[in-house]
């Protein structure tokens, strides 16, 4: 796990600390939420893993940390860049630390936007495929999850925290993706019964179709085709709903799975 220096202002108690993972291209959903957290008064720390996105067909984005990074300073925020490998279940407690030490306080909010994606059925999947796809999707948020359990310290009598998870609802052709976000699903779930004794709400996103670049021409025509308001969704229209449920005023939804996706059909 490496890190990216950038400088940040002295702590500021009045603003809370967001973690969020998956925040490695500048277009995609973790980097509109960081932006969103960012202008609402968060300080943010957030993780990346450049290898992944040398695996996938758009590539790499070089200095993308360090250009999100001080997007976010502009805004005002104290931020902190962590690449980590989430196949590493040593990788969440080091992820923790360096965003403790480097903000100079506890996460409030954690926000799980990583993914392993990697089309592929029920005939054509690895197994190699699919345990990666587990480790990343399900192990990795499970220990994310309980490594923020165990930090968290909130005032008594109070929701204050908070935790957040994107889905998917994807299955055909996405077996491994599609079946280790349903298990993201429970484990988001049930930190929301087994951690409300801290004050933590905890619930999934499903910001529908979001064209970060993976998409072809013919499906993202045929997914404008299905959304009654005739375009797809942005990260930005994620990041409103994420900020909405870290805010003071959503504390009262929890434990629910919420779809963001302009009413596109299924």
């Amino acid at each position: 796990m490496t890190t990216t220096a950038q400088p940040s202002p002295a702590p500021d108690p009045s603003r809370p600390i967001a973690l969020i993972t998956g925040v490695g291209r500048s277009i995609g959903i973790g980097a509109g939420i960081a932006r969103r957290l960012a202008a609402s008064g968060w300080d943010v720390a957030f993780t990346y893993w450049t290898p992944y996105d040398r695996r996938m067909e758009w590539g790499a984005e070089p200095g993308a940390a360090a250009s999100i990074a001080q997007e976010l300073a502009e805004a005002g925020a104290r931020t902190a860049a962590i690449e980590a490998d989430l196949t590493d279940p040593d990788a969440p407690a080091r992820i923790f630390d360096e965003a403790e030490q480097r903000l100079g306080g506890p996460v409030t909010a954690l926000v799980l936007s990583h993914a392993e994606s990697v089309d592929s059925g029920l005939l054509d999947t690895t197994v190699e495929a699919f345990d990666r796809h587990f480790a990343v999707n399900s192990r990795a948020s499970w220990l994310l999850i309980r490594e923020y359990g165990l930090r968290f310290r909130g005032e008594p009598g109070t929701a204050t925290g908070r935790i957040v998870a994107l889905t998917s609802d994807h299955t055909v052709g996405n077996l491994p993706y599609g079946a280790s976000k349903g298990a993201l699903d429970r484990i988001t779930l049930a930190a929301a019964h087994e951690l409300a004794h801290l004050g933590v709400t905890a619930n999934v996103v499903n910001p529908g179709p979001v064209d970060t670049g993976w998409m072809s021409e013919d499906l993202r025509e045929a997914l404008v085709r299905g959304t009654p308001l005739g375009r797809l969704g942005t990260p930005r229209d994620t990041a409103h709903l994420v900020d909405f449920l870290c805010s003071p005023e959503g504390q009262w939804i929890n434990g629910q799975l919420l779809k963001s996706n302009g009413g596109a059909a299924a």
